[in-house]
């Protein structure tokens, strides 16, 4: 008899558990609300493979992090996903950074990565003529791929082994029935339910306001999902980098600082920035994903600390991406959440909580956790 399983959410994240559990033994079924996979969080990033170097040592994050780049460097070599061991030089900019620099080499070591090489200011300029900056680290397994291509190659992976997609498909409700789940919703405008027996809430954005439809469920167990946006500018003509340029963190901010990567194609692109102004909505109403033009000035700005040469008539308006954090703006950065039956005390059900990045890279270590849980 099979274990029927529903994956509430088609990002990489969702898409990944069902590639790690669909079998002869157990059947899946992938309910996402938009109208593609991978329409929000998992598509609109940096397409960066992480390294694992900023998060605190031991979290989930770093050790998920760790374990899912040498995951996701396998899975793209055995799955054809396009992707590039590219490299990154993370920059000390000023004389008064290099604290900051020697920082982030000491918690990468304690994270267990011991392969950052130091380079000096002429060593910097001899690999990237076009970077300023005093000194670096060259961290040689950062890595950039296709995203969506990646997303593919799990549906796919999936699908082989017996899982079926539900676009356009909203969970209403969830109630535990004594030996199933019961999933309430529409699919295609059309009223559902259906009975399963694991239940898997891997909504993203959306993944704290799913559990509070979730009957029973203790809503003090619920963390508050905060979204932060953050915009890219694309950079017409040819690339001045060979690999991906990151200025030290921002102090007490969400993010990395205006970083520039580089995609599969070699276009150029810097991003994001960090914006708190955008309102959670409802999970049939689209966020708001505009780059507004104006914005060229500040991203000119803070591009032209590293790169001096930098022609901002060249920036255009690309895209946007909203992480869901568990941190507001100036709290230290929450690490991600798995809640099992051990945390919330129901049956099958597992909640993820605050999967922003490196989320994309730990996606198939999560998988694993996630699959524990259900064992």
């Amino acid at each position: 008899m099979t274990t029927n399983t529903l994956i509430i959410g088609a990002g990489a994240l969702g898409l990944a558990c069902a590639a790690r559990l669909a079998s002869p033994q157990r059947s899946v079924v992938i309910a996402e609300q938009a109208r593609l996979i991978g329409a929000h969080t998992s598509s609109r990033n940096s397409e960066v493979i992480h390294a694992g170097l900023y998060y605190s040592p031991g979290s989930l994050k770093a050790r998920a992090c760790l374990e899912g780049r040498e995951r996701l460097y396998h899975w793209c070599k055995t799955h054809q996903v396009p992707h590039q061991r590219i490299g990154k030089l993370l920059i000390a900019v000023e004389n008064s950074e290099l604290p900051a620099l020697e920082r982030l080499a000491a918690n990468a070591r304690a994270c267990g990565i011991d392969e950052l090489a130091p380079l000096s200011q002429h060593q910097l300029h001899a690999l990237e003529p076009a970077v300023c900056g005093v000194q670096a680290l060259r961290s040689p397994n950062t890595g950039i791929i296709d995203s969506h291509a990646y997303l593919l190659s799990l549906l796919a992976h999936a699908e082989r082994h017996g899982a079926s997609l539900a676009l356009d498909t909203h969970i209403e409700r969830l109630q535990w029935q004594g030996d199933h789940w019961l999933a309430e919703g529409t699919s295609s405008g059309e009223p559902f339910s259906h009975a399963f027996d694991a239940v898997i809430n891997a909504s993203g954005l959306w993944a704290s306001q799913l559990a509070t439809q979730i009957d029973g469920f203790n809503p003090a167990l619920i963390p508050i999902t905060h979204w932060c946006r953050g915009r890219y500018f694309s950079y017409a003509g040819r690339s001045p980098f060979t690999q991906l340029i990151y200025p030290m963190p921002e102090a007490n901010t969400a993010g990395l600082g205006v970083h520039a990567t580089l995609d599969l194609s070699g276009q150029l692109r810097f991003g994001p920035d960090v914006d708190w102004s955008v309102e959670p909505c409802a999970a049939h109403v689209e966020p708001d994903y505009r780059v507004n033009e104006q914005l060229r000035e500040p991203f000119a700005t803070a591009i032209r600390r590293y790169f001096p040469q930098l022609d901002a008539a060249r920036l255009q308006p690309a895209y946007a991406g909203i992480r869901p954090k568990l941190s507001m703006a100036g709290e230290p950065a929450a690490d991600f959440v798995l809640q099992g039956p051990r945390e919330h005390g129901l049956p099958a059900l597992v909640n993820l909580y605050g999967i922003e990045s490196p989320g994309l890279t730990a996606s198939l270590a999560l998988a694993e956790q996630v699959a524990a849980l259900l064992a």
